[in-house]
């Protein structure tokens, strides 16, 4: 709580993610509450002892019916400046965004409203509690002006969190990234600090679905593409958190005016219809209405015709499905430690519509390369200096090798080890 300004404005000029001011008025106490969200979001104020005790003691309790862990929305939100002191305005451009259209947000510095050195503090008693519970875990979800920097802050060394993800991955609405986007991001938040580990997420539960957001279609995929992404996503150095119905390709779904839900939605359309389409049923069958969802007379939201086509059941009976290729994937990458746990070293002279990296550990070493674009790429093993391997490490890789030549096909990938 605050009090008003002498002309009864808010006490700052601090914005909700969502739109408008971060305070509202409440009348009947003659005081602003802060909401950095929605206005029936109000924020906890961890500057007092007995809120951040009562955080604490709420999450021992679920320890206690023995929760694995957390799973912490944007953590860096918890502590405010407790001089309440205005956010200046942005210096430099906008603030990396998924929207396509001017946000006042993304207009300030936010140096005051969140990330605040008190987080740090609450973070390590937070850490020593979960340290009493052995083999739990704690990831954080970070939104911040630097939020690679931020989340290797956040989980540095043994005292804070055990990883984070934020939105670096997560944005680029259009086309698909380039590799440099890929090595950029990566090495940044590899040279930060020597002790973090990573996550990395290409959609989630706030933004346009991967599949379609990077093939430059609103409500459509590329299937090849689709079935990319999720091999791309964990073969990279950190830990992958994989979508609600990434392993299936599904695309963002059109919601209708009327159907749409998210506060966030009603209030930025037509601009934009929210993050409903991204949060519609899982189709596990085919069944027109609620594919196989649930029981009841309706969905939350509704499913979207083009889902139908790739539910689960329908998956199941196709061996080359997205489905069935990024499981037998997954069982592949678990028998090879260095693509679990390696470190990742990038080949930089390379054009942008390949990716190509290594990850290594002890005396093991995989090259992994993919063609991010929707043309036949080809690339020689002496450009990438690694010895003509054949066949294949990885038996699903849909690249084909021609003597020193590697042929990737649109949106292709190949895994190949080092020989002895």
């Amino acid at each position: 709580w605050a009090d008003p300004k002498a002309d009864g404005s808010p006490p700052n000029n601090w914005l909700s993610v969502f739109g408008g001011p971060a305070w509202r008025y409440y009348p009947l106490r003659g005081q602003y509450y802060l909401h950095n969200f929605l206005k029936s979001q109000p924020d906890l104020n961890y500057h007092n002892p007995d809120v951040a005790k009562a955080m604490l003691d709420a999450c021992r309790f679920w320890l206690n019916m023995g929760i694995d862990g957390f799973r912490l929305d944007v953590v860096n939100f918890c502590y405010h400046d407790k001089f309440l002191r205005d956010n200046p305005q942005y210096q430099k451009e906008a603030m990396e965004s998924h929207l396509d259209f001017p946000d006042a947000y993304n207009m300030q510095s936010h140096i005051f409203s969140k990330t605040q050195p008190e987080n740090l503090e609450f973070l390590k008693s937070f850490r020593k509690m979960l340290n009493e519970y052995p083999g739990s875990f704690a990831v954080a979800e970070i939104h911040d002006d630097n939020q690679i920097k931020t989340s290797c802050v956040y989980t540095d060394g043994d005292e804070y969190l055990h990883t984070a993800y934020n939105f670096s991955l997560l944005g680029d609405k259009g086309t698909l990234p380039t590799a440099k986007l890929f090595r950029d991001t990566l090495t940044e938040q590899d040279s930060q600090f020597e002790t973090s580990w990573p996550s990395w997420a290409f959609s989630n539960h706030d933004v346009i679905r991967a599949a379609s957001r990077w093939s430059g279609t609103e409500y459509d995929h590329d299937p090849q593409l689709s079935r990319l992404l999720p091999i791309l996503l964990t073969s990279l150095r950190g830990t992958a958190f994989m979508y609600q119905g990434e392993e299936l390709g599904l695309p963002e779904a059109h919601i209708p005016l009327k159907n749409i839900l998210d506060p966030w939605g009603q209030y930025l359309w037509p601009q934009w219809q929210g993050r409903d389409g991204c949060r519609t049923p899982m189709p596990w069958t085919p069944t027109e209405g609620k594919a196989g969802f649930t029981r009841t007379k309706e969905t939350w939201l509704p499913i979207p015709e083009n889902h139908y086509a790739l539910s689960v059941a329908n998956q199941q009976k196709d061996k080359s499905s997205t489905l069935h290729t990024v499981r037998n994937f997954l069982k592949w990458r678990k028998t090879q430690p260095c693509m679990k746990t390696g470190d990742i070293n990038f080949h930089w002279d390379l054009p942008d519509e390949i990716l190509a990296f290594e990850r290594t550990l002890e005396d093991q070493k995989i090259l992994c390369l993919f063609n991010l674009t929707e043309r036949h790429e080809c690339i020689s093993f002496k450009r990438l200096d690694f010895p003509v391997c054949e066949p294949p490490s990885y038996k699903g890789s849909t690249a084909k090798i021609k003597g020193d030549i590697i042929d990737l096909p649109p949106y292709g990938f190949l895994f190949l080890e080092m020989p002895d």
